[in-house]
């Protein structure tokens, strides 16, 4: 699991990538991928911030589960998609529903960076071709009923790539928000410091 950070500690590592112009004034969302990177495990974060102020975090994957990783060619024949970390994407997602099921983010803002792992084993690597595009790369929960209080621990098929909560109700709560706020929302990924 990952390490707890304070905000300033977060801010200010973002705040050196490369790819940074400046700190969101709305609602945002900075992932931190574990260096654990447990195989088929909900072992990353999210953190939620407005601007600079931290709301909530949540536990989750960065990563595309193992029913993925080993059955990818359903959703695409190069590899299954694995965000590049250590990088901003503006006006990444909106807000939306998943599949038409659920309250989510969905990838229609902007384009987002993926690596393709196309070796077909039980681990989420940054290998393979690297492509940038619209790739449905959103952001839910891993339970359609919103209501439970139920909270899993491996990813399974519920990644392909998506960034993926899996405390649902912290979840629920903050959708809630998002709905409100509209407008496109932005996404940093970053690996565990």
């Amino acid at each position: 699991m990952v390490k707890n950070y304070t905000d300033k500690q977060l801010l200010d590592r973002v705040k050196k990538l490369p790819t940074f112009s400046s700190i969101p004034l709305g609602l945002w969302i900075l992932g931190v991928r574990s260096s654990a990177d447990l195989p088929n495990q909900f072992d990353d974060k999210f953190y939620i911030f407005r601007g600079e102020k931290f709301l909530q975090v949540l536990t989750g994957t960065t990563h595309p589960g193992t029913t993925i990783l080993r059955n990818h060619y359903k959703y695409n024949s190069k590899g299954a998609a694995v965000v590049m970390a250590d990088r901003w994407y503006y006006d990444l997602w909106v807000y939306g529903k998943h599949k038409g099921k659920m309250p989510a983010l969905l990838q229609l803002g902007n384009k987002i960076t993926v690596y393709r792992d196309g070796d077909k084993d039980n681990k989420a690597e940054e290998i393979g071709e690297i492509q940038t595009g619209f790739f449905g790369i959103n952001f839910h929960t891993n339970n359609y009923d919103l209501n439970t209080k139920l909270t899993k621990t491996e990813i399974n098929d519920w990644s392909a790539g998506c960034q993926v909560a899996n405390q649902v109700m912290k979840y629920r709560d903050l959708m809630q928000l998002f709905e409100k706020e509209k407008g496109k929302f932005t996404y940093c990924l970053i690996k565990e410091f």
